[in-house]
């Protein structure tokens, strides 16, 4: 079986060259730098160096691949890229350098890298424009953020993507990037550990609640870190459902739409895994790495093993699931 790994990063510096000294970037540093802290900013600093290497060059990237059993990557560019503060014009540049760098640098191995592109929640107008530019380059979707500034996902302007999206197949890689709790979470480096899930909850519990997955049911949502905080607590969102009349924008319990969405497998916690497993079903998670930060799993594999998944439920998660996700030719 084929070893696939749906949560993997690039770094694009073409993006940040064409946003410098641009309005508004440098209030979008400042309030990035509130809600990190001093101390966060300077050990991702570092680490961003160190691995620098193997965020840009296709050579590093596939040795470590090679390393670690790992097959078949689907590269997402590094969510710092979202930008979405860019006026439309510069949004659409940044998109349209993700989805090109992207795609150039998937090119390189084609038999091993297939790639995501951006699109730009700040301008609901644009995203079906730079989704249909990332298809036509040979991408496999777009990657998003759990919200833009004033607008959550259940936003209605955002309907002519989530409809395009579904109709083109597209996948859609829903990855959190900078928390709303601001400096609540600025030490520490809880902007990532507990803003990042806290951002999937949210964002997720839009889509469902308001009924957006209602009205696209095939559309291939994959949701980063296992989800966040929503799948291990869906009873409180089912009761939420079935007790209040102002909860019930889906149609049935908030849970089981569950088994409509995807996630990747970076919970660490086998005991997690399982949950995650049994939550969302085992056709519906896929192996996820979060490729090369110091978040995420070096050993993806190793970590699926440690939640003892039966052979087919092994299988499905390590490749078989995103094969069919992303309509990849099976190696194995």
């Amino acid at each position: 079986m084929t070893t696939v790994d749906v949560h993997a990063h690039l770094l694009l510096p073409e993006i940040e060259r064409a946003v410098a000294g641009q309005p508004g970037h440098a209030a979008h540093r400042e309030l990035d730098a509130r809600r990190n802290g001093p101390d966060a900013l300077a050990v991702s600093g570092a680490m961003v160096g160190e691995r620098i290497g193997l965020l840009t060059r296709v050579a590093d990237r596939l040795t470590a691949m090679d390393e670690a059993g790992v097959d078949v990557q689907i590269v997402s560019p590094s969510p710092s890229h979202y930008h979405y503060w860019a006026d439309h014009d510069l949004a659409g540049e940044v998109c349209r350098l993700a989805a090109e760098g992207v795609a150039g640098h998937v090119a390189e191995a084609p038999d091993r890298l297939y790639g995501l592109g951006l699109a730009p929640l700040q301008h609901p107008a644009l995203m079906a424009q730079t989704l249909d530019h990332a298809l036509d380059l040979g991408l496999k979707g777009v990657e998003i953020s759990s919200h833009a500034p004033g607008r959550e996902l259940s936003d209605p302007a955002y309907e002519p993507f989530w409809a395009r999206a579904a109709e083109s197949g597209a996948v859609v890689f829903l990855h959190p990037f900078g928390c709303t709790l601001d400096e609540r979470l600025n030490r520490w480096y809880l902007s990532n550990i507990v803003g990042q899930p806290v951002e999937n909850a949210v964002a997720l519990s839009h889509l469902i609640f308001s009924g957006v997955l209602d009205r696209h049911p095939g559309l291939k949502l994959l949701a980063a870190h296992g989800g966040g905080y929503l799948p291990y607590y869906l009873g409180r969102s089912d009761h939420g459902w079935r007790e209040r009349p102002d909860a019930r924008g889906c149609a049935r319990e908030p849970s089981s739409y569950l088994r409509l969405l995807h996630f990747d497998s970076l919970v660490h916690d086998p005991a997690v895994l399982r949950e995650l497993v049994r939550a969302a079903g085992p056709q519906r998670v896929l192996l996820g790495s979060d490729f090369p930060f110091d978040m995420g799993e070096p050993d993806p594999l190793a970590a699926l093993r440690a939640a003892g998944p039966d052979s087919t439920t092994f299988d499905a998660i390590r490749g078989g699931n995103a094969i069919r996700l992303f309509d990849l030719k099976d190696g194995s």
